[in-house]
C-alpha cells in the first residue's frame, strides 16, 4: 500500500468534539510545490453520547441461538441502543477507544451515524499479530472466535455484485474501501490473510476485490462445507450454528492458497 503522510486535528471545546485528518499527496503541479489536501471528519463518539447500554437478555438469548456466548459479546463491548432491545450495537474500537457504532436489528435492518469514518471491526484484535481473517460481517467476526480465532476482522458493511473491470483506484478516490486505507498501518505488517468472506456471488466479489489491494500472493480463501447436493453454507455463523465451533476451526485452517478463478465457486 502506499504511504501517505497526514496530520492530526481536534477541536477541545468541551461543547463540539469534532475531528478529523488532513492527508497531503506530493503530486507535482504547474507551481511545482503544490499540495493537495483530503479532509476527513467525525464526531467523538462515546457509549453515552450515542446512548447505548449493556445488553439486555432478549439480544443475549438473540446470540445465544446463533452460537455466541455472554463472553465473546462482552469482550467485544457488544451493546445495544437505550431502552431498545431489537437493535444491537457493534461498537469500533481502536486502542480500546470508541471510534464508530454500526447498528442492527433482529430482522437485518443495519445502519451507521452518518459521517461515520468506516474501520475495520474488531480492529484491536490484530494489533499484534501477522496472519489474520477477515470476514464479511460482524457476527461473523464473534463467530470465528468462538471457535478460537480472535485475529479476526470484519470489513463494515457492503459487498459488491461484481468484480470492477478497472484497475484498483488510487487511495484518495477508493471510496468503497476506504476501510483498508484508514487500517493500513495494522494491513502491512500482516504476512497472511484468511479471506472467510460469504460464499454467495457478491461475497466472492469481496474476496476477489480485498485481495486484489492486499496482495494475493499472501491471501487465502476459505471454502465453506456443503449443506446439501447443491448448496454450500454461506458463511462463518452458519456454520457454527449447524455444524459447531470444531467444524468451523477446521475450515479455516484449511483455507486454500487465493487465486483469482477462486471467485468461480459454485454456490
Amino acid at each position: 500500500m502506499r504511504k501517505l503522510d497526514f496530520a492530526m486535528w481536534r477541536c477541545y471545546r468541551t461543547c463540539c468534539g469534532w475531528a478529523g485528518q488532513a492527508f497531503a499527496d506530493d503530486r507535482a503541479t504547474n507551481e511545482g510545490m503544490n499540495i493537495m489536501l483530503k479532509v476527513n471528519t467525525s464526531r467523538q463518539t462515546t457509549s453515552e453520547g450515542i446512548a447505548l447500554e449493556p445488553l439486555g437478555e432478549k439480544l443475549i438469548a438473540y446470540f445465544s441461538d446463533r452460537g455466541i456466548s455472554k463472553e465473546t459479546l462482552r469482550r467485544n463491548s457488544v451493546m445495544q441502543m437505550a431502552a431498545d432491545q431489537d437493535v444491537i450495537a457493534f461498537t469500533y474500537r481502536q486502542n480500546r477507544v470508541l471510534v464508530g457504532c454500526k447498528y442492527r436489528t433482529t430482522e437485518k435492518k443495519f445502519w451507521q451515524d452518518k459521517g461515520t469514518e468506516k474501520w475495520l471491526y474488531g480492529l484491536d484484535d490484530i494489533n499484534e499479530t501477522t496472519e489474520i481473517i477477515i470476514v464479511e460481517g460482524e457476527i461473523d467476526k464473534l463467530s470465528v472466535e468462538e471457535a478460537g480465532f480472535r485475529n479476526c476482522v470484519s470489513v463494515p458493511g457492503g459487498a459488491p455484485q461484481v468484480v470492477s473491470t478497472k484497475d484498483v483506484p488510487p487511495l484518495e478516490n477508493d471510496k468503497a474501501y476506504q476501510y483498508l486505507w484508514n487500517c493500513r498501518d495494522y494491513l502491512d505488517k500482516v504476512s497472511r490473510i484468511i479471506l472467510a468472506t460469504d460464499g454467495d456471488v457478491a461475497g466472492q466479489a469481496l474476496a476477489e476485490e480485498l485481495a486484489r489491494r492486499l496482495g494475493k500472493e499472501r491471501c487465502c480463501i476459505v471454502r465453506w462445507p456443503k449443506k446439501d447436493h447443491s448448496r454450500c453454507f454461506k458463511d462463518a455463523n452458519e456454520v457454527l450454528k449447524c455444524l459447531g465451533p470444531i467444524a468451523l476451526k477446521e475450515v479455516i485452517e484449511t483455507a486454500e492458497l487465493y487465486h483469482s478463478h477462486a471467485i468461480s465457486q459454485a454456490i
